[in-house]
């Protein structure tokens, strides 16, 4: 249990993190949702309903949205472009072993098991992990649009407007002022590490170079 704690904390602390901040976020929600009911003179509901009604399910998932979008594109963009000297970046003067052809390996006994296979498995394996955050973000942008179909649709009835559909309410201002407002903060934060892990550190973390390392120097 020691050495599983010891190889899997990183994953383990930031669920426990989510978890704490999942459980944060629908409470507080919770109280901000009946409080904006019985300002309206409507119903409360209880927790349970909470947790299914168009208010979680939105602000939720329109930020799982952008986190997946930012981390499929970051993954997907990272094999073709560059930052010199950021620890984010592949060096742009020299092969890189991220680059080398997996079928090279396949003759390997520690090889991963579609590497040896071969075909159209290793082509989908080789691209496996920005194909899982973009289906990822794919299934968060279609949640957050119909939670928020969902809490649109309370408020216009509520101003005696009409409800709308979820292919409706993703043609609104209002779902694309949702998205945009996440995404461009996510992209502003993937541009920040980049930047700025050229010339600071941070000692003891895969995520910095060195602290001693040349600011030209590129890669972890």
């Amino acid at each position: 249990m020691r050495r599983f704690l010891r190889d899997n904390g990183l994953t383990l602390i930031m669920l426990a993190l989510f978890v704490v901040f999942l459980a944060s976020q629908s409470a507080t929600g919770y109280r901000v949702y009946n409080q904006d009911q019985t300002e309206h003179g409507e119903e409360t509901v209880s927790f349970g309903d909470y947790l299914t009604s168009g208010h979680f399910v939105e602000t939720t998932f329109e930020n799982w949205e952008s986190e997946f979008f930012q981390m499929a594109a970051y993954v997907f963009l990272t094999v073709f472009l560059f930052q010199r000297g950021s620890s984010e970046s592949k060096d742009p003067d020299k092969q890189e072993a991220v680059d080398e052809d997996p079928r090279s390996k396949a003759e390997d006994p520690n090889a991963p098991w579609p590497v040896k296979r071969g075909g159209i498995i290793l082509s989908i394996y080789r691209n496996s992990l920005s194909l899982a955050f973009l289906v990822l973000f794919l299934v968060s942008l279609v949640l957050h649009a119909r939670g928020g179909a969902r809490e649109y649709s309370q408020e216009q009835l509520a101003h005696g407007g009409e409800p709308v559909t979820t292919g409706e309410f993703m043609e609104t201002s209002e779902f694309w002022f949702q998205s945009f407002q996440n995404w461009q903060s996510e992209f502003l934060a993937v541009a920040a590490i980049a930047f700025l892990s050229v010339y600071l550190r941070q000692q003891g973390s895969p995520e910095s170079k060195p602290v001693a390392a040349p600011h030209s120097e590129t890669g972890s």
